[in-house]
Order: C-alpha cells, then structure tokens, then sequence
C-alpha cells in the first residue's frame, strides 16, 4: 500500500488502524438495519466512527461543589446542553489518578445518557416522589436520580451480583442518605403494588449505541440478539410495570439503535392497560431526533454520533393512567431501633438529623429518611436489599467507630476533625499506604479540595487507614 510507503507518526497509524476496523467491522446487516430509520444518514454514520473519535463528559455532584478552576482537566469544560450539572472534557484523563473521582464529587457518565436530567425537569415531579431504577449498575442514572429527587427515596435495583457490587461503590461514594440498593428479579416488584411514582428501566440492549466507544461490541452484535433483547425488554416491561403507580411515569431507554428495541417497544408499552405516551420538546439546535413509533405513534428521541456530541441512546416517557391497583403488601420486617444507650454515645459525637430515623441492622447503625419509614419496611419486607440508607457505623463501648458510608455523605455536620491533604497524600491514602499526617491523636476526616475522602486515625507514632481496602487504587 502506498500509505505504508509514507513516512508517518504512530498517531496516524494508529489513526488508520481505527479507520480499517470501523470501515470492515461495522457489520452490513447492521447498517443494512438502520436504513429508512429516522435520522439515520450512512455516510455520516459510518463517518464518524470511522473517526475514532472518542467523547469524555462528567456529571457534577451538586452536593459535593470544589473549585473548577483549581482541577486541572476540568479547568477548560463544554456544557452538556441538557443537563445542567453535566460537562464535556477536552480529553480524557486518567481518572483513577483524580482523588476527586473516588470522593464522588462527579461522576463519569455518557452526555447522550444525561438527557434524563431534562425529562425529569420538563416532568416537573415532586422532589419527594419514591423512584425505581429498575436496571441501575453501573449507578449513572441512580446517581442523576439521586440529585434530582434529593428530598425522594430512590431505590437502585440489579439482578446480576457482579454488578450489584460496582452499583453499592458508586452509590456510596455518590453520598445520597436517601437511597436503596437491591438485587430482584424485574418481576420481584410485583410483591409491591402501585408504589413508584417514577420507575426508570435503562433495559439491557444490543449496545450497538456503544460501537465508536467500545469497538469489542460490534463483534457480539447480530440480528438474533437484537430479537432476544427486544423479547428480554418486553418481558422486564411487562413484569415490572405493575408496580408503579397510577399518574406515575415510566423512563424506558436503551443504547442501541434498532427498530426492534426501541419503536416496537413503544408500542407494546402503549399496548399495556392505562400506558399512555408523553409528548416532550426539545430545541431543534441540539439535533436530537424525534421518532414515532408505527402503531401508536409514540414518540421517542434518538441520538446519533454524527449529529450530537456523544454516543447512541433512545430514551421515551410513558404516564400510567389506569385504574388504581391493589396497594395491599406483606410486610412482615420490623425495624430495630438503637438502645438509648446506643443513641446517646452516638449524639455525644455530633448532631443527628431530626429528619431520621436511626435503627441498627446489621451490626451497623442506619439513618433512613422519616417520611419513607413505611415503604421502606415494605421494600425490606419483600426485596433483597444490599444497601440500606445511610451506614453510619457502630458503637463500641461508648466509642463511635465510623463508616466510610459517613464520610462520603452530604451531611455537613460530621463527628471529629478534618485534615485537608494534598494530591499525593491523598493518591497515597487511597492506595492505603502509609501516609505522614499531621494533627492530634484521634479519629480525622481525610479531605482533597475540601471533598472527603474518608478516615484515618492518628496514634502516637503511626496514622491507621480506614480507607477500605477493596477500593483501594492497584497498580499505579
């Protein structure tokens, strides 16, 4: 080849190398799909994967605000346009290496995803409402939910344990006092009748929204596995829809870009008793593009690489206007509160929230929201549940033993005293090697740029690590 004769840089080899795979991978059954599709240009489709061009945005966590200007690769940011917490980066950093990343001051999210902001805005739902995010991990949009509904109960929910693990991390280190996270079967929340005013189900997809971001994926891609999701959608649907209620709206998407996975099932949700679909508006210069479904004309919204700046995704609105369903449910679990001995050692330490309640489970003591009480004896009473409100630790003799759940929360009035620590401390204490620190002996909440990372304990002649040693940074 005559390219090869030239005298070129490894960026343009690995330039073409991107190209060559995109230009032979993009399978012709695939592409062959997507024609007629609304929006769908080929050429500038294939264009722009063929680009390699990689899009790196973050969603802020409004409740854990640090100087922009003082970090390095969010100095110089783009807004994401429908979401006002979310930004564009010039490039990609190395986010392990960023203390920030692991406090959960923001969070690494797709822009395209983030549009969930917007409908949750254009919806205009009480902050109050109790929310299901029925396929949560990774934790994005729980996280986003979180934020939004920051006076709400969210409850984060994944089947597959593997995943269920990085959902109670990224839960955690978000900070939210007012989330849930378990690991039911779609159809376990039949047991919970007419109970979400907001059930969110990112359904697990062909990910074919997902090809310019991880080229591996275009290798699983077929037409029978976009048949088997499209079948896997409708039955989560189906299963799961009886537990929102009446006036409640239901959030579908996907990251894939087939007919089958997105309009077709518009319409078997129109098909469903009391589904109504939501009309949204949307500005016309942000080129996202609206679609209707053939039986029903439901709309929907989809994104495409070549038009906006992020990766493929579907997203619709529905409202259940039914009759109202059974609300009856067995709860048979019963909350054990703290001992007053218990209450009191932990109030010596700082000020609990008047807006909880305190029990303990699990050898730990637990914050829960005072207004969810009984829906989350519900929840207990009938679902598998991995995290439970807000962990705040255990009382020891008439010591209080902190969890990290406490130090990565929101609550502004934490026990003992802070130590504010540079980047390579903090890197080291989240390595959970030996770090030098200075101050008195006693318990310390570590912080970088004034976000906390969690807590050491200074003794005479050594500072204990209590950073947990599961997430701790390997390998660099």
């Amino acid at each position: 080849m005559c390219f090869l004769e030239k005298k070129v840089n490894k960026s343009n080899i690995l330039q073409f190398d991107i190209n060559f795979k995109f230009k032979h991978l993009l399978p012709k059954p695939f592409l062959d799909s997507l024609e007629g599709l609304p929006g769908f240009e080929k050429n500038a489709f294939e264009q722009v994967h063929a680009q390699g061009e990689q899009i790196t945005s973050v969603r802020l966590n409004k409740y854990k605000q640090f100087d922009l200007h003082a970090h390095s690769f969010l100095n110089h940011t783009a807004p994401v346009s429908w979401c006002a917490q979310g930004v564009y980066l010039n490039e990609r950093p190395l986010f392990v290496l960023d203390p920030l990343w692991h406090a959960g001051a923001y969070y690494v999210q797709e822009a395209s995803s983030m549009f969930i902001h917007y409908l949750l805005d254009h919806l205009n739902m009480d902050t109050t409402s109790m929310v299901l995010d029925l396929c949560a991990a990774p934790g994005g949009k729980s996280t986003l939910l979180a934020n939004w509904f920051n006076n709400g109960l969210v409850v984060a929910n994944e089947t597959i344990k593997g995943r269920n693990a990085i959902l109670v991390e990224n839960i955690t280190k978000w900070g939210a006092d007012n989330m849930i996270v378990t690991q039911n079967d779609p159809a376990h929340f039949k047991a919970l009748p007419n109970f979400f005013d907001l059930v969110m189900i990112d359904a697990p997809c062909s990910g074919s929204g997902l090809f310019r971001k991880d080229i591996s994926a275009i290798s699983e891609w077929s037409l029978d596995h976009v048949q088997h999701c499209s079948l896997r959608q409708e039955r989560i649907i189906e299963e799961s829809l009886d537990t929102l209620k009446e006036g409640g709206y239901l959030i579908y998407s996907t990251c894939s870009y087939s007919f089958e996975e997105d309009e077709k099932i518009m319409d078997q949700i129109a098909n469903l008793p009391g589904m109504v679909n939501v009309k949204i508006t949307v500005p016309p210069s942000w080129n996202i593009i609206s679609c209707e479904s053939p039986e029903h004309q439901c709309q929907g919204f989809r994104f495409y690489p070549d038009k906006i700046k992020g990766e493929g995704f579907f997203i619709s609105v529905f409202k259940k206007e039914g009759a109202v369903q059974n609300t009856s449910t067995s709860d048979s679990f019963k909350f054990t509160p703290l001992s007053k001995n218990e209450l009191s050692v932990a109030k010596s330490f700082f000020e609990l929230p008047a807006t909880h309640q305190y029990l303990s489970h699990q050898n730990s003591m637990i914050a829960i929201p005072n207004l969810f009480e009984p829906a989350i004896l519900s929840i207990l009473s009938n679902l598998y549940v991995k995290k439970l409100g807000l962990d705040l630790g255990a009382i020891k003799g008439k010591d209080f033993i902190p969890s990290h759940a406490l130090a990565m929360s929101y609550w502004s009035n934490l026990p003992y005293q802070t130590l504010e620590v540079g980047a390579e401390t903090a890197l080291n204490y989240l390595r959970r090697a030996e770090v030098q620190l200075d101050g008195n002996v006693g318990w310390h909440l570590i912080k970088y740029q004034s976000i906390a990372l969690g807590w050491a304990k200074l003794l005479p002649n050594r500072a204990n690590n209590y950073y947990p040693n599961e997430w701790r940074i390997l390998n660099y």
